[in-house]
């Protein structure tokens, strides 16, 4: 008898997805488990069967170990895939399934418990032999002993949450200056994200690149790895672009770090699938940095150069099977290239996004794979990571994949909450990383200058396309009452649109130089004027010839609220030609405002207070990171309209501050 035959995936999302594809393919029963939030999500509608396990916070619903199991003992489930993040690296979930009768797919509790902890981990790949960065994992872990340790180890240094992931609690200090209110603040951060204020510090090796090596263990006690992939380009350190193999790998190279994980894997008799994360200074030395105990993130990279399923791999290991090839069966072929889709406005510090996405095409065509959990009408809440999908290139060699990427990334239409597609986009056509020079540094290096990083008016023919698409709507509802479809005779004056996007307005005036099915127009902004003709729009798509040339363009129009796929990816755009002229706020207002739906995680001041421009004010937490909200004038605090705890809605006002010299 099979050792389970319905599967629970304990996670939400793409990787939720990902994981039903293949247990699906191989014939098993698949159960999903929801928040509140997510009852209509696309994991939900692909599994077999779906439970509800709570409210929309992740500590009321993802996070709770009993109403999990509690699902699949309901359900009949009888493994428990946990994907990643949420309880993917949890040793009392992991115990849990294991006392309930579960079948726990993933790494034993020890391993999980011990690689879980930088401090342990790195204490145990010392004794195992395993390169590792100089720096302090001690227990004591008061204020004082952190501060003389630094001294000791030298600036800069890093440090870091024992218990974390994903750039959470995670500091670089240049000089001792700076030490105390760093370590502050990564306790405190680390104290929200993962429930341990826990900490160690390390020498920072400046410039490195950040390379993983793929194990696999079975209960035979085989271990192999699977090559490696480069994930040297972060942002705050998380990974934005993944691939495999290393740009500047030699199998002398490859062969030293695999064996270098494998050993590490074996210290801690290691079942199932892991990763063990090096950093490779520029001299060719690597020091271990921390070893994960799940699936990545990034591991289609791996299935695609080595041809393997590596879900599958996991279920069949979680079985009791022996792995399914020996090292030396194990071929890397061509180049795998990912990127990591967000909710994001990278145009305002990577600010993340919630909304309703009212249009998702990914562009899936020969070499594309993308991994996504997002369905159209779907709300992008404040209450999960903002990443919505990760596109995946392949090709016989690296530039092949790059090239395939940078088109992938640009052609997936996402409308109705911003992305950061053109950041994406960019960044892969950037000539260093072209060439396979991207170091951790690379983005504060060779990036900080993009245009992607800074707000960018719309261009000319999106705002004339905008208003040929707004002349449409209202030539067909005339023609619907009636009317004459908008026919307007050559002497007669242009349409006018105001359009606006953010704060700023746009004039366009619009001759039609000819009606009908397929209407002529010119369109003038300012000093510039551009032809264009409408030839088809079936409100999902637009086919328009601007100035002698045919495209397409994916849009979404809703009343006055026009979204067009443009240049820089999702282009809101609101009609305001009828409506009243009103004085908006300007820069430098008192009014403290939710730049995202969220929670509030401190208020640090009180009504009554003087403040400074740029005193910091109040904490949000959105989408698992904390954002600092500043005071943008000298003034006097006259209102504070929330509290700790509370949650706050977009553009909800939190504090209002009254001008020094008001």
């Amino acid at each position: 008898m099979p050792a389970f035959n319905k599967i629970l995936i304990a996670n939400r999302g793409e990787i939720a997805c990902r994981v039903m594809r293949t247990a699906q393919d191989l014939g098993y029963r698949t159960v999903a488990v929801y928040s509140e939030a997510d009852a209509d999500a696309r994991h939900v509608q692909q599994a077999d069967e779906a439970v509800c396990i709570g409210p929309a916070q992740v500590n009321q619903s993802y996070l709770v170990i009993d109403n999990i199991i509690a699902a699949a003992q309901k359900t009949g489930a009888d493994a428990i895939h946990p994907g990643y993040g949420f309880l993917s690296e949890n040793a009392d979930f992991a115990r849990a399934c294991q006392a309930a009768g579960i079948v726990f797919i993933g790494p034993t509790v020890e391993a999980i418990h011990l690689m879980g902890s930088k401090r342990l981990s790195k204490i145990a790949m010392l004794e195992a032999g395993v390169p590792c960065i100089p720096g302090y994992e001690g227990a004591d872990q008061d204020e004082e002993t952190l501060i003389r340790e630094a001294g000791r180890i030298g600036y800069p240094l890093m440090i870091k949450a024992s218990a974390g992931g994903g750039g959470r609690g995670m500091r670089l200090v240049h000089q001792a200056s700076e030490l105390a209110e760093k370590i502050r603040t990564a306790r405190s951060e680390a104290q929200n994200a993962f429930g341990s204020g826990e900490l160690i510090l390390e020498r920072a090796v400046i410039q490195p690149r950040h390379v993983e090596i793929q194990v696999f263990g079975d209960s035979q006690g085989n271990i192999v790895y699977l090559g490696e992939r480069d994930c040297s380009v972060q942002r705050r350190h998380q990974k934005v672009v993944e691939e495999a193999p290393c740009p500047v790998m030699t199998p002398q190279l490859r062969q030293a770090m695999g064996e270098a994980a494998v050993k590490a894997a074996a210290s801690v008799s290691y079942v199932g699938a892991g990763t063990v994360e090096f950093l490779l200074d520029q001299s060719g030395e690597f020091f271990f940095l921390e070893m994960n105990t799940r699936l990545q993130v990034e591991h289609p990279v791996t299935e695609l150069i080595t041809g393997q399923d590596l879900v599958a791999w996991q279920i069949r290991v979680a079985e009791g099977q022996p792995l399914p090839l020996k090292q030396d069966d194990i071929r890397l072929t061509g180049h795998a290239m990912e990127v990591r889709l967000y909710a994001e406005d990278a145009t305002q510090n990577f600010l993340p996004q919630t909304g309703t996405a009212l249009r998702w095409e990914p562009a899936l065509r020969d070499g594309i794979r993308i991994d996504h959990g997002l369905i159209e009408g779907q709300v992008i809440s404040p209450f999960y990571d903002p990443m919505l999908a990760k596109v995946i290139a392949y090709g016989a060699t690296r530039e092949e994949a790059r090239r395939k990427l940078v088109r992938a990334v640009e052609d997936c239409v996402l409308l109705g909450v911003n992305g950061n597609q053109r950041f994406l986009a960019n960044l892969l056509s950037h000539p260093e990383f072209a060439a396979g020079n991207a170091t951790t540094a690379f983005i504060a290096e060779h990036f900080a200058d993009d245009p992607s990083l800074s707000p960018q008016a719309p261009a000319a023919g999106e705002l004339a396309a905008a208003a040929a698409l707004l002349f449409q709507q209202s030539a067909n509802a005339r023609a619907h009452q009636g009317g004459l479809a908008g026919w307007r005779n050559a002497g007669s004056a242009p349409w006018r649109f105001v359009l606006k996007h953010g704060e700023q307005s746009f004039n366009v005036a619009l001759d039609v130089l000819s009606d009908g099915t397929q209407p002529k127009l010119l369109a003038t902004l300012g000093e510039q004027q551009i032809s264009l003709t409408l030839l088809a729009s079936d409100s999902r798509w637009a086919t328009l010839e601007v100035d002698g040339i045919r495209q397409r363009l994916a849009y979404h129009l809703e009343g006055d609220n026009l979204w067009l796929y443009g240049h820089n990816g999702n282009l809101h755009l609101s009609d305001i030609t009828h409506q009243p002229v009103s004085s908006a706020a300007g820069a430098g207002s008192g009014s403290v405002k939710a730049p995202m739906d969220g929670a509030i995680v401190e208020v640090l001041v009180e009504e009554g207070a003087s403040v400074s421009k740029g005193q910091l004010l109040v904490v949000l937490e959105a989408m698992k990171m904390e954002h600092p909200l500043k005071a943008s004038i000298d003034g006097v605090v006259r209102r504070i309209g929330v509290s700790r705890g509370d949650q706050v809605k977009n553009r909800q006002l939190l504090v209002d501050i009254e001008a020094s010299d008001a």
